[in-house]
C-alpha cells in the first residue's frame, strides 16, 4: 500500500534548497508592469479631492488608476458585493486602496503612490466592539441567536450560576509568502493569472466579472503558495483583479506583491471576539444549562464573517453535552481591515468561550478542570444531539483522554506541580488538559464538491490534477499516494501538475480542512474508472474474469500472465482503450439551515487532546512552554509523516494565537503591529523542549478516502491547553479566578497575576 506510508513532501527538495518556484520566483516576460495600490491614511472618511498628476509624472510609471478610471465596476468580495477594488469616494479603514499604480518596476510603483494628493474629511471611526455596539453597527441587520432547550429554567434552578467575560484577540496569518500575483494577457482578450490563492475559481470569477469577461476566457493557475492558513482564500482577489485590470488595459504582462507591511496592514485577520457566558451547574460541576453572548469585530466589509460567525457558535459545546444553551451572535462593522477566514474558521474561538467555562467551573467548586471536563463529555455508550441538531457517534474523546492521561503522567505531574508552587513564591507552574472536537465539512453546503482529471500515459506514467490547492500542507503527496495506490504503483509514478481552471473547473476553495477528504475521493473515482476499462478490456483480450485481474506491485496480473503497469498501459491504449478520466465527489448526508441553526452540517468529527505544562515568573509575567503531550486522531491516516508536522505546527500557531500574538490598533484605526518588529510569532526557542506527539489510529467511522480525517485545522485548537495552563499557574498566586484574556502576553499574565492576589 502507497498509502499509510510516512512519505516526504513532494516539493520537500525543493523547498530546502530553493528550487521551489513561488510566483515571485516566477520569470516575467519582457515589458513587465509592477503594481502597487495608493493607501488610505484614514481609518474612515470623505475623499474630498484625489490629484495623481505627480503620481503620472513619476519615474516608471506607465498609468495611475482611480475608481473612476475604471472601465466596469470591479469588487472583490467573496460574498456581499461590497468591497469595491478601490475606494468609491469613501474610505472605511486605514489602508484601504484608493487608487492603482502601474509602473516598471516594484520600487517606482511604491515611490510614485507617496507621490499622491489626497484631501479626505475625516470621520470618528468605529475601532472597537464597544463602539460598534454603541453604533448598533450589524452585518445581517442585527444579532442572531440559537436555542435549544429552556435556558432561563435551567438557570433558575441550578445549584450555583457562574458567569463572566473573555476577550479572544486576533491574529495575523504571517504566511512567509505574501499576497501576490502574475497576470498575462493573451490573444482575444484571454487572461492568464498566476495567484498565490486557495481559491482558484473565485479568482477566475472575480477577473472575468472586472473585465466583462466568460470565466472560460481567464485561466487561474497556482502550482504552490509560501503558506495560507485562510489568508488566501479571499484576500488574493485585490492583486489579481488589479493585474489583470492593468494587463488588459495595456496589452503587458503585470504583476503586483505585497510588502510585508503592506500586506499586515491591507488585508484581514483572524476575528477578534468577546464572549459572555452565564453557566447554571450542579452542586458536583455539572453544567446544566448555559448563556452565551459572542460578540464578533467583523471589520469594514462582511467578507467572510457570517460562516465564521456561525461556525463558531456550532463549536460552543465543543466535546460537551449542554442540556440547555442559547447563543447570541453580534456580528459588527467596524473600520478596521475586514477579518476574514483564519485556520479553524471562528471554530477557535467559540471552543475558547466553553473550555474558559469548565476552567471558571473547576475554580469554582475546587476540582482538578480535567475532572470536570469529563463529567461534561458527551456519552460515549449512547448518542447525544449537539445543540444544533446533530447526533455525536463514534465520540472517542473518554479514551483517548485516558490514554493520554496515562502517557504524559498528567495525574502524577499534577500532584508534582501543587507541591512546587507550596513551596515556591516567584516562580509557578501550571497544567491543564484540554479536548477538541472539529465538525468536517464547510457549512455551505454546495461546496463539499471536489473534482479531479486524471492521465496514464503509454509508458506507464501517470499525470492528474485536482482542485484543491498546496500551500505547504502536503496535500498533492497525500493525492498522490491515493492515485499510486489505487494502480498498485509507487509514488514516483505519479506527477501532479499546478491546480488549474481549465483543467478542474468550478472547485471549492481547499479550506474547512476539507481539501484530503474531498480531492483525494475524486481523484479515486477517476483512477477507478480508468482502472475499470482497463480491466474490462484485459479480461475481454485475455479470456479471463475480472476477479483474476490484479493491480499491484507495478505489475498488473492477468490469470496466470504477469505484465508490467506499462505494457498493460500499451495493450489498451493499442486496443483504443481511453486513458483519461475526470473525477468527481460530493460528500454525503450534509445538510444545514443555518436561518435555524440546525441540522447535519459535519461529515463527522475530529478529535484531540493535549497536555500543557508552563512555568511563569510572577515578578514579570514572563513564562514558558515546558512541556506539550499531544494525542490527535487523524482516523487511518494516508501519510503519518505529513500529519504529525501538521499537529505539531498547528498546536505551535495556536499556542501563538493565544500568547504571544497581539494585534493593536490605536484610537484612530491604525494597526500599529503591522511588522515583524512588533508582531511577535512564536519562533524556535518558544517551542516546548519536551514535545511528544501520537496519532490515535483508528480508522474513521464515516467512509472517507481510507477511513483518514481531516488534520488541517483541528489541532489549532490543541493551543487552547497552553493558556489554560497559564491560568492554572496564575491561579497558584491567589483565591481568585484569573479570568485570562487572549492573547496571554507577559503583560496580561502579570496584570492577572496581581489581580488575584488582591
Amino acid at each position: 500500500m502507497t498509502t499509510g506510508r510516512p512519505l516526504p513532501h513532494d516539493s520537500a527538495r525543493e523547498h530546502v534548497t530553493g528550487e521551489a518556484r513561488y510566483i515571485d520566483d516566477l520569470p516575467t516576460p519582457a515589458g513587465c508592469l509592477h503594481l502597487a495600490f495608493g493607501l488610505s491614511p484614514e481609518a474612515h472618511g470623505v475623499i474630498l479631492s484625489m490629484d495623481l498628476s505627480d503620481v503620472r509624472a513619476a519615474p516608471g510609471v506607465v498609468l495611475a488608476l482611480s475608481a473612476d478610471d475604471l472601465a466596469r465596476p470591479a469588487d472583490t468580495s467573496p460574498s456581499a458585493h461590497d468591497e469595491p477594488l478601490l475606494s468609491t469616494g469613501t474610505v472605511h479603514y486605514h489602508g484601504q486602496p484608493m487608487f492603482l499604480v502601474a509602473a516598471t518596476s516594484h520600487r517606482a510603483a511604491r515611490r510614485a503612490a507617496g507621490r499622491a494628493w489626497v484631501e479626505i474629511e475625516p470621520h470618528l471611526p468605529l475601532v472597537s466592539i464597544d463602539e460598534a455596539l454603541a453604533a448598533e453597527s450589524y452585518f445581517g441587520g442585527g444579532p442572531v441567536t440559537w436555542t435549544r432547550g429552556d435556558v432561563d429554567a435551567a438557570l433558575a434552578e441550578a445549584h450555583k450560576v457562574i458567569e463572566g467575560t473573555i476577550e479572544i484577540g486576533g491574529q495575523e496569518h504571517f504566511y512567509l509568502e505574501g499576497q501576490v500575483a502574475l497576470a498575462l494577457p493573451g490573444e482575444a482578450g484571454e487572461m492568464v493569472v498566476h495567484s498565490s490563492t486557495q481559491h482558484p475559481t473565485e479568482i477566475q470569477h472575480k477577473v472575468a466579472d472586472a473585465l466583462g469577461l466568460p470565466m472560460n476566457m481567464v485561466r487561474v493557475e497556482t502550482r504552490r503558495m509560501g503558506g495560507g492558513f485562510g489568508g488566501k482564500e479571499s484576500q488574493g482577489n485585490a492583486l489579481a483583479i488589479a493585474c489583470a485590470i492593468v494587463a488588459a488595459r495595456t496589452g503587458r504582462p503585470c504583476k503586483m506583491r505585497y510588502d510585508r507591511d503592506d500586506d499586515m496592514v491591507i488585508t484581514g485577520k483572524r476575528h477578534d471576539f468577546r464572549i459572555a457566558y452565564r453557566a447554571g451547574i450542579t452542586a458536583a460541576g455539572k453544567i446544566t444549562g448555559i448563556d452565551f453572548t459572542h460578540y464578533v469585530r467583523a471589520g469594514w466589509s462582511q467578507d467572510l464573517t457570517l460562516p465564521v460567525a456561525d461556525r463558531a457558535m456550532l463549536h460552543a459545546d465543543n466535546a460537551y453535552f449542554i442540556p440547555a444553551m442559547r447563543i447570541e451572535s453580534h456580528r459588527l462593522r467596524t473600520n478596521t481591515a475586514s477579518a476574514t477566514a483564519f485556520r479553524g474558521f471562528g471554530g477557535p474561538q467559540g471552543m475558547l468561550g466553553i473550555e474558559r467555562v469548565m476552567d471558571h467551573i473547576a475554580h469554582e467548586v475546587g476540582q482538578d478542570p480535567l475532572a470536570i471536563r469529563r463529567k461534561n463529555f458527551y456519552a460515549k455508550t449512547k448518542i447525544q444531539e449537539t445543540h444544533y441538531g446533530q447526533p455525536v457517534s463514534a465520540f472517542v474523546l473518554p479514551d483517548m483522554v485516558k490514554r493520554l492521561v496515562d502517557s504524559s503522567m498528567y495525574e502524577e505531574r499534577r500532584d508534582d506541580i501543587a507541591a512546587w508552587n507550596k513551596k515556591s513564591e516567584v516562580l509557578k507552574r501550571g497544567i491543564a488538559l484540554t479536548p477538541v472536537k472539529f465538525g468536517i465539512s464547510f457549512t455551505l453546503t454546495h461546496l463539499n464538491q471536489a473534482g479531479a482529471l486524471v492521465n496514464v500515459y503509454t509508458d506507464g506514467s501517470i499525470g492528474l490534477n485536482h482542485g484543491g490547492t498546496e500551500m505547504g500542507q502536503g496535500l498533492h503527496r497525500k493525492v498522490a499516494q491515493v492515485a499510486a495506490n489505487t494502480f498498485g504503483l509507487g509514488i514516483e509514478a505519479v506527477r501532479i501538475t499546478a491546480t488549474d481552471t481549465s483543467k478542474v473547473p468550478n472547485t471549492s476553495a481547499t479550506a474547512a480542512s476539507s481539501g484530503s477528504d474531498l480531492n483525494g475521493m475524486a481523484v479515486r473515482a477517476a483512477c477507478d474508472e480508468i482502472k475499470t476499462r482497463m480491466t474490462r478490456f484485459l479480461t475481454q483480450t485475455h479470456g479471463v474474469r475480472a476477479r483474476q485481474v490484479a493491480f499491484r506491485d507495478g505489475e498488473v496480473h492477468v490469470g496466470g500472465l504477469k505484465l508490467s503497469f506499462a505494457e498493460a498501459v500499451q495493450a489498451c491504449y493499442q486496443g483504443r482503450i481511453s486513458l483519461s478520466a475526470a473525477g468527481y465527489y460530493r460528500t454525503p448526508g450534509v445538510e444545514w439551515d443555518r436561518a435555524e441553526g440546525r441540522g447535519h452540517p459535519f461529515y463527522y468529527f475530529a478529535y484531540g487532546a493535549a497536555v500543557t505544562e508552563v512555568v511563569l515568573d510572577t515578578l514579570t509575567g514572563e513564562y514558558r512552554l515546558l512541556r506539550a503531550d499531544i494525542l490527535h486522531d487523524v482516523g487511518q491516516s494516508l501519510n503519518p509523516a505529513l500529519d504529525l508536522g501538521q499537529i505539531e505546527g498547528a498546536y505551535v500557531q495556536g499556542v501563538g494565537w493565544l500568547t504571544t500574538e497581539e494585534l493593536v490598533w490605536d484610537k484612530k484605526g491604525r494597526l500599529a503591529t503591522h511588522a515583524p518588529s512588533t508582531y511577535k510569532i512564536p519562533a524556535a526557542s518558544d517551542i516546548p523542549p519536551v514535545f511528544n506527539v501520537d496519532l490515535w489510529g483508528e480508522p474513521n467511522a464515516a467512509d472517507t478516502i481510507y477511513r483518514s480525517k481531516a488534520v488541517g485545522e483541528p489541532p489549532f485548537m490543541l493551543g487552547i491547553s497552553a493558556l489554560m495552563a497559564l491560568s492554572d499557574a496564575v491561579a497558584a498566586c491567589g483565591k481568585h479566578y484569573p479570568a485570562l484574556d487572549a492573547p496571554a502576553t507577559p503583560e496580561r499574565v502579570h496584570w492577572a497575576v496581581k489581580k488575584v492576589r488582591q
